[in-house]
């Protein structure tokens, strides 16, 4: 069974995840129909940052999971036989 902390911790995550989730999808998909001079276009990065930041993240994503099978797969091999 989980503990009260890693269960405090798991719904700290789906709400991180939720507001970002949130925050990207206006940044997206709501912000391009609004004019330039909007008051809500100040709370968000420049658009070009929309595909540059989730590029990035990717790319560190990947690389992160390449390391940790290239770990598990070199702790998990066998010593040669020597005859």
């Amino acid at each position: 069974m989980a503990t009260g902390v890693d269960q405090a911790v798991g719904m700290s995550l789906v709400g991180f995840s939720l507001l970002l989730f949130i925050y990207y999808s206006i940044w997206v998909i709501i912000l391009p129909f609004m004019d330039r001079d909007h008051v809500l276009h100040k709370y968000f990065l420049p658009r070009e940052y929309s595909v540059i930041l989730p590029g990035i993240a990717a790319v560190i994503l990947l690389l992160c999971i390449g390391t940790f099978t290239a770990v598990v797969m070199w702790k998990n091999r066998k010593p040669k036989k020597v005859d």
